[in-house]
C-alpha cells in the first residue's frame, strides 16, 4: 500500500510538472498579446513575468526554471528561505532570481538578505524597513559596489488588509530610499489591485493610481520615468495591467496552479 501510494505521489508530480510548462506557455502567449496591444509609447520595453511559487514544492521551482523561467517570487519569508537554501534548486538553478513580494518585518530583514540569489525586495512600505534594508545590506552584498534592488509598495486601494504606504506619502518614501539609504537601488513601485475587479467595468482605478503615482513621483524627483517600474498584475487582472503599463507581474495559479485558500 505504501509503495503503491509512492508510484500515486510520483504520477501525480509529474503531471503537475507538465502543467507548469504548459501553464508557463500559455502566460507567456498571453503576455506576447497584450503587450502588443499597448500604447506605442510603451512598446520600448518587454513585462518581466515573476513565477510566484507560494505554497509549491521545489521541484515545480525547478521544472519552471527548466522551462526558461528565471524570475520566481515568494510572499513569505518561511518559504523563500526554504526554497532559496534549497540543495536541489541550488544546484539545478543556477540563475534563480528570488522577488520577495509579500510583507516584510524588521527582525526578519537578515534571513530574507542572506537568501542566494536574492533579486530584489518588492515591498518596501515604510522609511523604518528602507533603513533596515540599507544598514543590513553591507554583511551580505557579494561586491563593494553591488546594490540591493527594492521597490516601493503603496497601497492604492485603501483596504486595511492591504500592505504598503499610503499614496500620499510615496514620494517623501521613495526620496528617503535615493537620498539616504546608499545601499539600495530604488527600481520602482508596486500595488496589489483590489481583488475581483472587472476590467470590463473599465480600466483598474488601482492601476490608474499607480500610473498616476509614478507620474508624480518622478516629476517631483526628477527621474527617468523610464527607468522607474510598475510592478502591479497578477494571475487574475495581468494582461489588463500589462496594456496599462506595467513592467513586472507576479503569476501564481495560472503557470503553477489552483493554491487551496486556508481552511479548505
Amino acid at each position: 500500500m505504501l509503495r503503491s501510494s509512492g508510484v500515486m505521489e510520483k504520477n501525480m508530480l509529474t503531471r503537475k510538472m507538465a502543467d507548469v510548462a504548459s501553464g508557463l506557455r500559455a502566460v507567456r502567449d498571453k503576455v506576447a498579446a497584450a503587450s502588443s496591444r499597448r500604447h506605442p509609447e510603451l512598446a520600448y520595453f518587454e513585462p518581466r513575468l515573476v513565477a510566484v511559487s507560494k505554497t509549491k514544492p521545489a521541484a515545480l521551482v525547478i521544472e519552471a526554471y527548466e522551462a526558461g523561467q528565471r524570475h520566481f517570487g515568494e510572499n513569505y519569508v518561511n518559504e523563500l528561505l526554504e526554497k532559496g537554501h534549497n540543495p536541489d534548486i541550488l544546484s539545478k538553478c543556477k540563475d534563480i532570481r528570488w522577488h520577495f513580494i509579500g510583507h516584510l518585518q524588521s527582525n526578519k530583514i537578515n534571513k530574507v538578505l542572506a537568501v542566494p540569489n536574492l533579486y530584489i525586495i518588492e515591498t518596501v512600505h515604510s522609511k523604518q524597513l528602507a533603513t533596515g534594508l540599507n544598514n543590513a545590506w553591507p554583511k551580505f552584498r557579494k561586491t563593494e559596489e553591488s546594490l540591493l534592488k527594492v521597490m516601493v509598495q503603496i497601497n492604492t486601494s485603501g483596504e486595511e488588509e492591504k500592505n504598503g504606504c499610503q499614496p500620499n506619502e510615496a514620494s517623501n518614501l521613495v526620496k528617503h530610499v535615493i537620498e539616504n539609504c546608499k545601499n539600495l537601488k530604488f527600481t520602482g513601485i508596486m500595488t496589489i489591485g483590489k481583488y475581483g475587479y472587472d476590467p470590463s467595468a473599465g480600466p483598474n482605478p488601482d492601476f490608474l493610481k499607480l500610473k498616476e503615482l509614478h507620474s508624480k513621483i518622478c516629476q517631483e524627483l526628477n527621474l527617468d520615468s523610464r527607468a522607474v517600474e510598475l510592478s502591479m498584475g497578477m494571475s487574475s487582472d495581468y494582461e489588463h495591467a500589462i496594456e496599462l503599463g506595467s513592467t513586472n507581474i507576479r503569476i501564481g495559479s495560472s503557470i503553477f496552479g489552483y493554491r487551496p485558500k486556508k481552511g479548505e
